[in-house]
Formats: C-alpha cells, structure tokens, sequence
C-alpha cells in the first residue's frame, strides 16, 4: 500500500509513517519543516523528505492513501491536487481507525492523566510479555515508538485526544475511534481556541461517550463531578464501571500504595496519579491482566517522558519536570509535588505557553492552582502572544488572575533564567511545568543547580 503524509514532521505523524513502514506499507511524507527527534527518526528510517516545501507534482494516482497532519493548512498545494484527483485523504485518528477497526479498540479519554494512564496499560502490557498495538502521546522506557500497528495483535491501547482531526476535519480525534472498551479519567475545560464554551467543550465528552460501541464499557472516574454526570447521563447501551482514588501514604518522600496484598512502595506519587493508576488497573484487568499482576508491574513504572519527570537529585534537593499548563493540572501536579515533600520549599514555576493559558478571558480559570507553593513563579512571553495573533495581556492580569499577592512574574527569559541560577536549592524542590522551555532555557543546565 503507498500512503503519502503531507506534514509528516508531526509529533505523531511521524510516529504514523514509521509504523507504517514498519508494517511494510510504502511510505512518503512532506513537510516545510522538520525538527528532531522526528527529524533523525525519519531519517534513520529513510522516511525524510529529500527536500523541505511542498510538491504537488508527487501527488498522483498510485497513491492509495493520504494522511493529512494538522500543521497543514487547508489550502495545502498538495492537498488541494489530492482533493483534485479523488484521492482518499485520511486524517490521522481516521487512518488509525482503519487501521484498527477489526481489533479491540481501548481508548484513554480524559482533559489530563490520559498520557500517563495509557502508559501504565502498556507498561504493564510491556513488563508481562504481552504484545499489544498502542498509540501513545509520550516517549516510554522500553518503547522504541509511540505508534505500534500489526496484523496480528487483537488490542490496540489509544490516546484519545479530543483535539481536531485536520485542516479539513474538525471533529476531535477521539470521536473517530469507536471504542469496545473506553476510560474518562477528568474534565477541565481546555483548547478554548476550538471549544470557546465550557459547555462546548463538555458536548464532545458527551459525544465520545455515545461513540462506545453497543456492548462495550466505560471505566470512568467517579471523583470527577462532570464525569460522573456525563457518564450516568448517557443513554449508550455500555457497562459503566466507576473507580476512585485508592489509599495511600507519603512516608519519607516515598509513595505506599494500600493493596490486598498489602502496603507496597511505587515511583510515581501524587493523588492525581493514584488515580490514574486505578484508571490503568481496571483496564489492564479488562485485557486479561488479574490485579495481582497489575501491582507487580506498576511497581517498576516511572511516569511518561515530560509528565512529573525527575530530571535531577541530591540528597537534600529535587527538581522536576511537568507538560502541566491546564489549570487543572498545575494545581494537582503542584498539590502532588508538596504532598511528597513537606519538609521542602517548593519552588513552582509556570509557564504560561498555550491559546487558552494566554487568553485573558482564560485566565481567571488559575486562581489558586499555585497555592500549594512555597514560592510561586509564572513566566510568559510577549513575543508568544505577538506569534500566536493574541491580545497583550499585562502582568496585573496575571496577579488578578492566579489571587496570590507574592506571585513573581517574568517575561524575560533571561531575567527569569537568572533568578533559577541565583537560588540555593538546599533543602528545595523544584517544579518546572510548561509546555515550552522558558524562551529557551536548557534543562542540561538547570539539572546541574541540584546537588
């Protein structure tokens, strides 16, 4: 089969096109930029295009597919020639549907915990020998792709994103997989450029709900007063299975996790993934896992790359990293940070990076997500907001907004980087969460402030 991606250089397009060449499929792609990893991951495969831009011309009949990624524009030469010539353009969650629809479809839905919770399922998929198809939105331990497709395997483990499918596509991902087997870990209103309602944006949680297939099942977490309404609103002949947090303890900076068989210590921390890891148990149980084998096998999981990732440590300081820029999620990676250690100061910097962080209206959604820090750091970029066609916002919205009155705020990158190299971080912890680097800050070097 020869599939053609234009905007190949995507996080997860270029994850697609390896898999597929993987498979054996022929593979070609486009882009007008290419940045790595998938810039040498491409490469190292044969996948990279000869030369940046876009080129019609290479649009032709012996195409049998076309994979359209969301870094295109809907006026795309290319697209437009496949449009011409009757060529069936695929979006990206589409192609995975087509890919998958004669598997056991198991889709991780969620506004936050779904890249962690889908990357429990295949750690412990991973840990137990049991070889499944997955599609995951982080780079995992043990994992050399984040898109896996075969013939022969009967599950395939998805992120269910509820961001837009394409340029020409705006239905958001998640609606297009049709799970047999699905899980809503949260709801919290993001991607206020697409949804600009709260309301708006809780319908396509409705919607994905009503896309389970008859007969299939939803663990959904009960904690969550919008998932819980949503779920038990839904007329969808499914099982509705709930889960909540389980107990647990803190003791010395190490996280004990109450089971049946007893207290057992694990790497990850904080009450939102406990949560999580209830999520990814009764999935994996539903995959054949028992919860004996489960606990075995989550004993050894770190975290997914860039969530709650432990980037340096010294006997008497640490310093993390986090993707957190929904208000949701700062306030529970924050909470999770201080919970685990009591006994330091906590020095939590935000960066506000995205539409929705970086649109006023937006913005009040922050108060109080950073009151578990002992000092309280948001860093926000002017140029961004120039980049991204949005209106200035000041630093006395940021103060109003986040209702802290020794919030620190920066919107120089190097100001902000002198204030981290200024700090003694004896006896702290810091917390670093963007979706960026800070106007370019270098972690390599940030890693050596702890010691």
């Amino acid at each position: 089969m020869n599939v053609h991606f234009i905007a190949i250089g995507g996080a997860a397009m270029h994850n697609l096109a390896i898999a597929l060449h993987n498979k054996g499929y022929h593979v070609t792609g486009s882009d007008d930029e290419i940045f790595n990893p998938s810039k040498s991951r491409l490469e190292a495969k044969g996948l990279l295009p000869k030369a940046y831009g876009w080129f019609p011309e290479i649009i032709t009949t012996h195409l049998d597919a076309i994979v359209l990624g969301m870094h295109a524009k809907a006026d795309n030469p290319e697209l437009l020639r496949a449009q011409e010539l009757g060529l069936k353009i695929y979006s990206y969650p589409e192609f995975l549907y087509e890919q998958s629809k004669f598997k056991t479809r198991v889709v991780i839905g969620g506004s936050h915990g779904k890249t962690t919770i889908t990357s429990m399922i295949l750690h412990v998929m991973h840990y137990h020998g049991k070889d499944v198809d997955y599609m995951v939105g982080a780079q995992l331990e043990g994992f050399d792709v984040m898109v896996k497709l075969t013939e022969d395997n009967d599950f395939i483990v998805l992120e269910g994103d509820e961001y837009l499918s394409s340029p020409i596509d705006r239905r958001p991902k998640f609606h297009l997989y049709k799970p047999n087997i699905a899980l809503l870990s949260g709801i919290a209103w993001d991607h206020i450029n697409v949804f600009p309602t709260y309301e708006n944006y809780v319908d396509q949680f409705k919607i994905f709900v009503d896309s389970i297939v008859n007969g299939g099942s939803i663990n959904y977490n009960e904690e969550d007063t919008e998932v819980k309404r949503v779920v038990e609103a839904s007329e969808n002949t499914i099982r509705k299975l709930p889960y909540q947090t389980p107990e647990y303890t803190v003791e010395n900076g190490q996280t004990i996790l109450e089971t049946s068989e007893g207290p057992m210590p694990i790497e990850v921390f904080g009450k939102h993934n406990l949560n999580n890891l209830a999520g990814a148990k009764w999935i994996c149980q539903h995959m054949g896992i028992d919860e004996d084998d489960f606990y075995e096998a989550i004993a050894t999981f770190k975290g997914a790359s860039k969530r709650l990732e432990k980037i340096a440590e010294s006997s008497t300081s640490v310093a993390y990293k986090d993707f957190a820029h929904s208000p949701s999620k700062v306030e529970a990676t924050t909470k999770a940070v201080k919970e685990q250690y009591t006994n330091r100061t906590l020095v939590a910097c935000l960066e506000l990076h995205t539409y929705s962080s970086l649109n006023p209206e937006f913005l009040k959604e922050y108060e109080g997500t950073l009151d578990d820090a002992d000092i309280a750091v948001v860093f926000y970029s002017p140029h961004a907001l120039e980049i991204k066609k949005l209106e200035v916002i000041t630093k006395e919205q940021i103060e109003n907004a986040f209702k802290r009155n020794d919030l620190i705020i920066y919107t120089n990158p190097e100001d902000f980087k002198n204030f981290l190299f200024e700090q003694d971080f004896k006896n702290k912890a810091l917390l670093l969460m963007s979706s960026g680097n800070y106007g370019g800050l270098d972690f390599d070097e940030v890693k050596r402030l702890i010691n």
